[in-house]
């Protein structure tokens, strides 16, 4: 872990708009409801740059609306090497940006955080251990990236409780 305050989450997807948009969105609101937003920093980014600046899909933000998260103040933002200094939890929503990600850690000399797969280390077991991305499919999608995630940002949370803040 990195020795600054505050514990810092970043989400990690493939384009910054639909998975990690949500898992930011989410997370960052049971930190604010359980009052830890001054010792938990969360953001999220993308491994892909093509979506750098713009906001999360409207689909993201609509299915998000309607439990309460409202995403529209992100942005999208590409990750960089100096996010494994700057976060103490690098979480990729797939392998395929898992594997991005440690790719991108390599070339950084395998310094920082060690990025791990969101699901694999926070979700429901037994229960799949990605992600899906909705971007290409109906409404349902996204309301099913928000069962997954709302279950391991739950399970991160008192993770973190547990073991880095008390």
């Amino acid at each position: 872990m990195a020795n600054h305050q505050p514990l810092s989450v970043l989400f990690v997807c493939l384009g910054n708009i639909c998975r990690s948009p949500t898992a930011h969105g989410v997370f960052a609101h049971m930190v604010n409801r359980a009052g830890l937003a001054d010792v938990i920093h969360v953001e999220s980014a993308g491994t892909g740059w093509w979506h750098v600046g713009s906001a999360p899909d409207p689909r993201t933000c609509a299915a998000a609306a309607l439990r309460g998260y409202d995403l529209t103040a992100q942005r999208a933002r590409q990750v960089s090497v100096d996010d494994f200094d700057t976060f103490d939890l690098v979480l990729a929503m797939d392998r395929k940006n898992l594997a991005e990600l440690r790719q991108l850690r390599a070339r950084h000399g395998n310094r920082g955080a060690l990025p791990e797969l969101f699901l694999e280390a926070f979700g429901e077991r037994p229960g799949p251990v990605e992600v899906p991305d909705p971007y290409y499919g109906g409404d349902d999608g996204f309301d099913h990236v928000l069962d997954l995630v709302e279950v391991a940002s739950r399970n991160l949370l008192s993770h973190l409780q547990k073991t880095r803040l008390s």
